[in-house]
């Protein structure tokens, strides 16, 4: 059912991940292809922000400070996954791969790469403090509107 909280956190969760993706942007191989990069990560974490810290929102700031940290680490985590999972497509079609497996584990590879990539203290400053805020207001909105 749709909620005040659920929207304020999904909008929130979302303005998020867009700014933490022009945060990464500078940071990626000269020559990379950025065009939807902030669009679909800005959907994961519109995604996130309603099912994670909206549904919970209204337990108190201190639950909610937890469940805005849950909700940065699993829009980062379906962001890799999902950005980690179209390179392999991409390279799989040039046949890179001899086998499935071994498809799979190069995913989880680039996984951890793009992490790698991402894990500057500038951005993981902004994601913690992006998240904290984004819980705080998420949990006023349900208590406002609960």
């Amino acid at each position: 059912m749709p909620t005040a909280s659920k929207l304020v956190g999904a909008i929130a969760f979302a303005a998020l991940a867009w700014f933490i993706s022009d945060l990464v942007k500078p940071l990626l191989p000269e020559g990379t292809q950025v065009g939807l990069l902030s669009p679909i990560n800005a959907l994961f974490g519109l995604i996130m922000g309603w099912r994670i810290m909206g549904r919970n929102a209204g337990q108190g700031l201190f639950a909610s400070s937890g469940y805005g940290l849950t909700t940065i680490v699993a829009t980062v985590f379906w962001c890799l996954l999902a950005w980690a999972s179209y390179e392999m497509v991409i390279r799989s079609t040039r046949l890179r791969y001899d086998g499935p497996v071994q498809a799979l584990q190069d995913m989880v590879g680039l996984m951890l790469e793009y992490g790698q990539l991402a894990s500057t203290t500038t951005i993981l400053g902004a994601a913690l403090a992006g998240s904290l805020f984004c819980a705080w207001l998420t949990e006023l909105t349900a208590r406002r509107w609960s």
